[in-house]
């Protein structure tokens, strides 16, 4: 019988952290089918009302798609507005017909501090994968990435050639996101920043600090530094009608 995760969530919860985990991880790709209500029920020890909820819900969300009398299957990725998507810069520089280039500065493995520690959920002193990109756009630096990565989802992240190949599609390709936090704020150019940005020390940077799960599992926390007076964060969007 498979575990359940041991957290104090209701069993429905439970069950889709275990659904998207295994979407999230791979085990289940686009188009998979899952396994029937009747299996989940036999594999995971809960009732079929709570199987039936869990399913309906992840499907209503847009992440399922069930067919009557077929099964259920896991849906292809939905688009979202750019605010909010996980974005790779090296693409979206690309797409403006400009040139883009990654340094690498930084690719080890630490170990996670107290504020590192909480906000994977690990203990302190966990290994971690740490890396730091700064990406240029026709050779003006717009953006510095830094990302800690959970090794136990990606176990070799600090072996990888980012200068190559985008952090952003290896990590897709690895541990998709299945939920993620983001927080946007303006913060002054410290010396680092300044450096790495090629700008005066204290003028005025975006910071959008995002925080990936994989199902139940914190995958990456990232910090992406933008120079403010090159780049901009919008999004457009239909919003559904309000009654």
């Amino acid at each position: 019988m498979t575990s359940l995760p041991d957290t104090a969530s209701p069993l429905y919860e439970k069950v889709k952290d275990y659904i998207l985990t295994n979407i999230g991880t791979g085990q289940w790709g686009t188009d998979s089918r899952l396994p029937s209500e009747n299996e989940l029920v036999a594999s995971l020890g809960v009732s079929r009302m709570t199987v039936h909820r869990a399913l309906r819900e992840l499907t209503s969300a847009g992440l399922l798609i069930r067919v009557q009398g077929v099964g259920t299957f896991v849906a292809p990725p939905r688009p979202q507005s750019a605010l909010i998507e996980i974005n790779n810069i090296a693409a979206e520089i690309l797409a403006r017909g400009n040139r883009h280039r990654a340094e690498v500065l930084v690719l080890e493995k630490v170990a996670a501090s107290m504020d590192l520690a909480s906000s994977f959920e690990v203990p302190r002193q966990a290994p971690l994968s740490h890396s730091i990109v700064v990406h240029f756009e026709n050779d003006v630096p717009v953006q510095i990435e830094e990302r800690f990565v959970n090794p136990a989802l990606v176990p070799d992240y600090d072996k990888q050639d980012f200068a190559r190949m985008a952090t952003y599609d290896y990590l897709m390709q690895k541990t998709p996101a299945t939920e993620v936090e983001h927080i946007i704020s303006a913060v002054p150019a410290d010396r680092i920043m300044a450096a790495h940005l090629d700008i005066a020390e204290g003028s005025c940077c975006l910071l959008l600090h995002r925080r990936t799960w994989t199902g139940a599992v914190v995958a990456t926390l990232s910090r992406l530094t933008y120079a403010g007076s090159r780049y901009s964060l919008g999004s457009r969007y239909l919003t559904s009608k309000i009654a």
